[in-house]
């Protein structure tokens, strides 16, 4: 267990507390491992979001990445070495303090404000799409890929994916599909859309932020805000088919929809997604789909 720990332990700083009196910043800071979430980070988080909560003098949480990543996920080469190695215990309480943090950013008493650069997934989507706020840019990515290794939609997946429009929500968490930040506004996962090189910009105007009145900070942000570029081939022109095989009530008939409609028409999606669902572990697909349909009615 020394030299586990000793390998975990040469990552200092892994995730950085800045800002002012009012407007406090989480900067995640594993830049080499797109800023996955660690225990050490889980624990730092919300041990300092539960001090910023009861602060009256703080106004605003802001959460961002260095790097080309918000956040990929949890640190899940860590937990299976550990698990490996015997010491199951430490991925339980890696996994329960994740889960738990998601609860605390999503009942947050004040606005949490998530600037989602790059690469968004699994626990970087919980920690983010739980927040009041989320902006994104052209390079933001979000992906939703456990069933791709034996686990299901969680961190409060259930949640926001069963309020996306039509079946969306369950095209997303059983596909493992990426779509970018214009879908992401457009389809209510995102606030707010900005181009990279202004996110600096609505940076700086957060930091003067003076108020926990989230219509003032939304102000504030759409100073900078620009109107996404949806493609015309992207997820928002496939809803008539994805709400045709995603709406049915079992992950059998929703194969048996697509492998269908792949017969009919040559579209490489249709034929991803049956190629995702069928590589994916079949409890994980089960779980998944009873999760986020079930949420949604």
């Amino acid at each position: 267990m020394a030299m586990i720990r000793h390998s975990f332990d040469k990552d200092v700083n892994q995730v950085l507390f800045e800002g002012n009196s009012c407007v406090k910043k989480v900067i995640l800071n594993r830049p080499q491992k797109l800023n996955c979430l660690s225990h050490q980070m889980i624990s730092e988080i919300t041990k300092k979001l539960k001090a910023y909560e009861i602060d009256p003098g703080v106004k605003v949480v802001v959460l961002k990445g260095n790097g080309k990543a918000f956040c990929a996920g949890g640190d899940v080469v860590a937990s299976y070495i550990c698990m490996v190695a015997g010491h199951w215990s430490y991925a339980a309480s890696s996994y329960k303090k994740q889960v738990v943090l998601d609860y605390i950013v999503g009942t947050y008493a004040k606005p949490v404000v998530a600037l989602i650069h790059g690469i968004v997934m699994g626990g970087g989507a919980g920690l983010s799409m739980n927040g009041a706020l989320k902006i994104v840019t052209e390079n933001t990515v979000f992906a939703m890929p456990e069933t791709s290794i034996g686990h299901f939609v969680d961190v409060g997946a259930s949640y926001f994916l069963s309020r996306l429009p039509g079946f969306l929500g369950e095209y997303l968490g059983l596909t493992g599909t990426k779509i970018r930040g214009p879908d992401m506004v457009a389809c209510g996962l995102a606030t707010h859309f900005v181009l990279s090189k202004d996110l600096h910009l609505v940076e700086s105007a957060l930091d003067e932020v003076t108020s926990s009145d989230t219509s003032k900070i939304s102000k504030v942000i759409r100073i900078y805000e620009h109107k996404p570029d949806v493609k015309q081939d992207g997820v928002y022109s496939r809803m008539e088919i994805i709400n045709k095989c995603f709406s049915r009530k079992t992950v059998e008939e929703i194969l048996s929809s697509l492998e269908r409609e792949a017969e009919d028409r040559e579209e490489k999606w249709i034929l991803e997604a049956i190629k995702s669902m069928k590589s994916a572990c079949p409890i994980s697909l089960k779980i998944s789909l009873k999760s986020v349909y079930n949420e949604g009615f």
